[in-house]
């Protein structure tokens, strides 16, 4: 499978240290297709966050792609398989989750070769599966467990001001997702794979059978 970023999200665009890896691993610029954070919208504000994010860095493409309503399946399908970087965008996950699946998008990204990332949102949804909860910044009465693209068989749970100390949070991980491993990203913060090996980007911590370890930044 091709390398996969999972990005918390970050305010002041991409950081220095990802911005340095991201354009040694970005070879090919023909098309960066962007997944909308809300697909009911015909310009939602973190898709174009996104692009500006690439554009910042001097990353620039040949084409740009924001896959949403407005868009035929069969369009959304030739549009991924000439991807160079698919980006799953912020915005609200579980709008998301349906947008992918009512559009069969989840199969077709996984065949891809491109670079995929995700960011908030939008790493959540590439992940093996999610938790939907209050704790989690959802607006929802009852705790799921939302099931992602499953690009790696694991949770990237990621939200506003997130801390390591949050016991519900901790606590309602521990109870829905205790076999499945949890990285909890706080602040500004990603990890990198390729080839199974996974690198690090600011405080992430890995949560799995009730115990916590600290990842060791490694870019």
């Amino acid at each position: 499978m091709s390398i996969r970023y999972y990005f918390s999200w970050f305010d002041e665009g991409i950081p220095n240290n990802i911005a340095t890896r991201l354009k040694k691993d970005v070879i090919e610029k023909k098309s960066l297709v962007l997944i909308s954070g809300n697909p009911e919208e015909e310009v939602f504000e973190s898709d174009l966050i996104v692009k500006k994010w690439f554009s910042e860095i001097g990353i620039l493409f040949d084409e740009y792609h924001i896959l949403n309503n407005k868009v035929t399946k069969k369009d959304m399908q030739n549009i991924l398989t000439e991807a160079s970087i698919i980006f799953l965008c912020g915005g609200y996950p579980k709008i998301q989750n349906e947008f992918l699946v009512e559009n069969d998008l989840g199969n077709t990204i996984k065949s891809c070769n491109s670079i995929i990332i995700g960011a908030s949102a939008g790493s959540m949804n590439m992940s093996f599966k999610w938790l939907s909860s209050k704790n989690t910044d959802q607006v929802v009465e009852n705790t799921s467990v939302v099931k992602g693209i499953g690009l790696d068989d694991f949770y990237f749970c990621t939200k506003a001001n997130q801390s390591i100390t949050d016991k519900k949070l901790i606590d309602e991980l521990n109870q829905n997702l205790h076999d499945t491993q949890t990285f909890i990203a706080i602040g500004e913060s990603a990890i990198r794979i390729e080839d199974k090996e996974i690198g690090g980007y600011g405080e992430i911590y890995s949560l799995l059978n009730q115990n916590i370890t600290k990842m060791s930044p490694s870019f």
